[in-house]
């Protein structure tokens, strides 16, 4: 009976202060989340704006190099005559050829493949004023199936890309633009873009795809690596209380078995010492004054 009211008294002083320890750390684990999840993303951004501004830096630093060599003019690089390539149903993403397209084949291929080999960026673009991309990465630059849906996802290379995102991005002249780009291949991703200059001259941009779908899937991570630490902190406060609480009950029990006897006239002999100095402490020396009252009302009883 006293080891279920002692439990009894331990869950109602227990259970509150659990509830409220709950209440505040599902607080703190929510603002934590929330601010972990929000600074991963602008990381990612962060990053994304840094590699657009180096490979804006890089394309054109390349182009300038390809003419001071002589392999192009001035003129070339800035040619807008589209030749439209024959011979294939490109259905409507035709392709073209420049003054200079088989000079950035060879020249900024691998740099900008360079970058896609992070799995945060889909792709990694060169295009001029008019979106248009001469060069596109390597996984873009898939061998034609005669399937114009595959062959619109496996190869995008040059292309206009006319879509608002892209000319908003080839035509921008400020660093590190970023736009949601809902890609023609039903995938949405960031877009981030920097403007490319030859001898000082804007002469386009260089786009960066960003996975949304990745930045979400670390962000899914995330939030159940902390929800479950949080949750495994909560679980250990509570026992912690309870444990605790149930051990300061320990000398609550005594005093009641104690009073139990007392009260059933046992153990009148037995004084009843304080371990403490606190409340407690006083409660134990009010039932040992009872006990020597008891005995001494027994002991008047007996004569």
């Amino acid at each position: 009976m006293i080891g279920v009211i002692k439990s009894q008294l331990s869950l109602k002083i227990a259970l509150p202060l659990a509830a409220l320890m709950i209440v505040f750390t599902s607080l703190v684990a929510t603002y934590v989340t929330y601010s972990q999840v929000t600074t991963m993303e602008d990381m990612t951004l962060a990053k994304a704006r840094m590699a657009a501004n180096l490979g804006a830096s890089t394309y054109g630093s390349v182009l300038e190099q390809s003419i001071d060599s002589g392999a192009i003019t001035v003129n070339d690089v800035f040619d807008r005559e589209y030749v439209e390539i024959k011979g294939y149903n490109w259905g409507d993403n035709p392709k073209y050829h420049t003054q200079y397209d088989s000079v950035t084949d060879q020249a900024v291929l691998l740099f900008q493949d360079e970058f896609v080999k992070d799995e945060d960026f889909v792709f990694a673009l060169g295009v001029d004023v008019n979106g248009y991309g001469p060069t596109h990465n390597s996984k873009y630059q898939q061998p034609l199936t005669g399937d114009p849906a595959k062959d619109n996802i496996g190869n995008r290379t040059k292309r206009i890309f006319k879509d608002p995102v892209g000319i908003t991005a080839a035509k921008n002249t400020e660093p590190g633009l970023q736009q949601v780009y809902k890609r023609d291949t039903g995938v949405t991703m960031w877009d981030v873009s920097s403007p490319i200059y030859v001898k000082g001259k804007h002469w386009g941009a260089f786009r960066l795809g960003v996975s949304i779908e990745k930045i979400n899937a670390r962000k899914t991570t995330l939030l159940i690596t902390l929800i479950g630490l949080f949750a495994f902190f909560a679980l250990v406060v509570t026992g912690s209380i309870f444990g605790m609480i149930k051990s300061a009950m320990r000398p609550v029990e005594e005093l009641t078995k104690a009073a139990d006897m007392i009260s059933m006239g046992e153990a009148l002999e037995t004084p009843i010492k304080p371990k403490t100095t606190d409340e407690i402490g006083k409660l134990t020396k009010s039932i040992d004054r009872l006990r020597s009252s008891m005995k001494a009302a027994m002991s008047r009883l007996g004569e």
